[in-house]
């Protein structure tokens, strides 16, 4: 009987976006945005490394800024065992941001050992740093160097924090592995200190504050992205950046801290954790063409197509539409109930054809620049 092989990583979209910029570079097309951006892409998990690779390819200078909340897997047993700060969705970030995603240390940063509870090369490889510096900072950018990043990654906060969630049915769930995977959608999360209050981690509060562009996600909702709102002062950096906000909703549900919600209603929850009345575009997939806002109202139209086909995907079979992936419904009345309240609504049918829940580089990143477009037509000078 064959062993399991000892080796293994966590599936990624990164070689895909290595194509695309070598796609892109072949046929002559322009790969770059003519002005100058600075971009932070908040959040976590596998979404944010999409948003950070989309940028890049157009060459965008970008930063992250992570959320600490992770305790599942490889980094659960760490924080558990050698009460590390969490080292899983920094170490995914690092590797989106290396020159050559390819490159034999780049991919071995990314090596799951089957003989040692699953462990990430680069968790293990964070996690000792920190100890031989005392700095998680200075473990972060050790590794950064390693794999010659294009950008830098920052914790949201360098305290220990935990999450607590509440379900849409009343239950408390406690720790962010629990929640991501509730049998219901979550309703609200927060943070729970050691002890001492939770502080940001001022660097990251810096590239958030001089930010042009704010990338909130895509990825887990609730678990990877609004955490980094809870920690006190990010939200209130995001109010005082000059910069235009963008929410990148998920594709499809995939867990279940936010079964059955719609577009509208993930857009609700970033609200209800603080981003009220901040988020400027949101990109919505959606696999069919929506009908598009009449122009003579004078404002920016829901960029969703020429031919109106239908006025929602809530009422389409799921596994036609997206091969067994069941998708975050998004519908014309929703779109302009968004709208209304003042984000610009951008919808496309962003799916990668061979993995629906993953997005499509090519996709994303026309998406992006559309957004960028807009943010830069409508920059008071």
């Amino acid at each position: 009987m064959a062993s399991t092989h000892p080796f293994h990583m966590d599936p990624s979209a990164t070689g895909a976006f290595k194509a695309l910029d070598e796609a892109l570079m072949a046929s002559g097309e322009p790969v770059e945005v003519e002005e100058s951006i600075d971009a932070v892409v908040i959040g976590g998990g596998t979404g944010a490394p999409v948003s950070i690779r989309t940028l890049l390819s157009l060459g965008i200078s970008t930063s992250a800024v992570v959320a600490m909340a992770d305790d599942g897997g490889s980094t659960g047993i760490l924080r558990d065992k050698a009460n590390v700060t969490p080292p899983g969705d920094i170490r995914k970030c690092i590797a989106a941001f290396a020159d050559d995603p390819t490159d034999p240390l780049v991919r071995a940063f990314k090596y799951r050992f089957a003989v040692a509870d699953d462990h990430a090369l680069g968790n293990l490889l964070l996690a000792a740093l920190e100890d031989a510096s005392g700095s998680f900072p200075e473990a972060i950018r050790i590794c950064e160097h390693l794999v010659n990043a294009q950008g830098r990654v920052y914790p949201s906060t360098l305290d220990h924090v935990t999450l607590t969630a509440k379900t849409r049915d009343g239950r408390i769930l406690d720790g962010q592995a629990v929640a991501c995977h509730s049998k219901t959608a979550l309703e609200s999360v927060r943070l729970k200190g050691s002890g001492t209050p939770i502080r940001a981690y001022k660097p990251a509060v810096r590239a958030i504050e001089r930010a042009d562009l704010i990338v909130l996600g895509p990825g887990s909702l609730f678990t990877s992205i609004i955490p980094n709102l809870l920690v006190p002062g990010i939200v209130e950096a995001i109010q005082r950046s000059r910069g235009s906000v963008l929410f990148v909703c998920s594709l499809a549900d995939v867990q279940g801290e936010t079964w059955g919600l719609s577009a509208k209603e993930h857009l609700n929850a970033l609200y209800d954790h603080g981003m009220y009345g901040l988020v400027d575009y949101m990109l919505v997939h959606s696999p069919v063409q929506l009908r598009a806002e009449s122009p003579a109202t004078g404002s920016f139209i829901a960029v969703a197509g020429d031919e109106p086909e239908y006025s929602s995907t809530s009422d389409l079979d799921d596994l036609t539409l997206t091969e067994g992936t069941r998708p975050v419904p998004i519908s014309y009345q929703d779109l302009l109930a968004i709208q209304a309240a003042g984000p610009v609504v951008i919808s496309r049918n962003l799916a990668d054809s061979e993995h629906p829940t993953w997005h499509s580089p090519q996709a994303l990143r026309d998406a992006i620049l559309q957004v960028i477009r807009l943010m830069l037509s409508r920059r008071e000078y």
